[in-house]
């Protein structure tokens, strides 16, 4: 009789300890989970006002209303996510669950937000008089295809010279023994640290000297040259994390060091010359201050100027076309992340997995 009451009182116990379990956990992911959305809300809300007034009337009490019924459609839409990543493992069909509030999104986006959008906003698509002044004067502000264009050209040719520059300088510094290593790598860190912005005038001034003033070759150069000390402090620690016997092995194999470099070690780093790629194809698509003021021609105006043009027109701020132009300006970003986001948020690299 006390074996069996022993066994009944002990049952009782896990049973209570696994309900306190489960309410800790329950509690802790809850505050987690709140945590983040508190933090989460100052940092989306601009973006989600950017992309209503794009796609609403110019009327301010418009813009009001559907900022606050998408902001509430937003987080039934929220809400309803959370919920069904929770109950995931209970769901019998999780795909038709998704596929329902999904369809209840569509809804209700239908119903309280769809009569009152607009694709006017984005009319510099397919206008270049955007200030409706039916000319067709040279001096108009170019098209936002040029605008792209030379963004485009602008970033991608930065990345391509500064991954190209900063890897093999990583690596010497990574592998290499020289008299002035040290002395290099502090250089570098003064170098990054130090204030591009107090160098715009001298930067000016040697660009006039040199004919490349109101080039967007000679913008290219000067970014290029900014972002080598960050660039090459990253890829030495990628480097440093593969180990030298990988390196070695393939030397002993009979495989030269160039060959080694670029078979066994960059394949290795990848995931860091990936970031880096990113991160200074990032830095060169949102530039401003260095192409305002190295670019006088409106003909090479990038982006990031035609985004400022476009928010200082002398016929009074259109906040629905400034919020158009600011989604076009994000979307080659957020595309970007889309396809290396894996890389650029992983902590480990390097070294043999086994």
């Amino acid at each position: 009789m006390t074996l069996v009451q022993t066994d009944t009182a002990s049952s009782a116990d896990w049973r209570r300890l696994e309900r306190r379990g489960t309410v800790n956990r329950a509690g802790f992911l809850s505050a987690i989970i709140l945590f983040l959305t508190i933090m989460s809300v100052p940092v989306l809300l601009p973006y989600l006002w950017l992309l209503v007034k794009s796609l609403t009337l110019s009327d301010d009490a418009v813009s009001r209303l559907v900022l606050w019924r998408t902001s509430a459609i937003a987080g039934v839409a929220y809400l309803g996510a959370i919920a069904l990543a929770l109950l995931a493992d209970r769901l019998l069909k999780p795909a038709l669950s998704w596929a329902v509030l999904g369809i209840v999104i569509v809804i209700l986006v239908a119903i309280f937000l769809a009569p009152h959008m607009t694709i006017d906003n984005y009319r510099f698509l397919w206008e270049r008089d955007i200030a409706g002044t039916a000319t067709t004067r040279m001096d108009l502000m170019p098209s936002i295809w040029a605008a792209l264009g030379s963004s485009v050209v602008f970033a991608v040719s930065q990345t391509v010279i500064v991954t190209l520059v900063a890897t093999p300088a990583a690596y010497a510094l990574s592998r290499f023994a020289f008299a002035v290593r040290e002395s290099f790598l502090r250089g570098l860190l003064m170098l990054h640290a130090f204030p591009a912005l107090a160098l715009t005038v001298a930067i000016f001034i040697q660009l006039h000297y040199m004919g490349l003033l109101n080039n967007l070759t000679g913008v290219v150069l000067v970014m290029s040259a900014l972002e080598l000390p960050f660039a090459i402090f990253v890829l030495k620690s990628f480097f440093d994390n593969v180990p030298w016997d990988i390196e070695m092995s393939a030397v002993t194999d009979g495989a030269t060091r160039s060959q080694a470099f670029r078979m066994i070690v960059l394949p290795q780093i990848r995931g860091g010359l990936i970031a880096v790629a990113t991160f200074t194809f990032l830095r060169g698509w949102e530039e401003y201050v260095f192409v305002q003021t190295l670019l006088i021609d409106k003909s090479q105006m990038t982006m990031s100027l035609y985004l400022f043009f476009v928010a200082q027109d002398n016929m009074g701020a259109d906040y629905g076309m400034i919020a158009a132009v600011g989604i076009i300006y994000l979307l080659p970003v957020l595309l970007l992340y889309t396809f290396t986001q894996k890389y650029i948020t992983q902590t480990s690299f390097g070294g043999i997995k086994g």
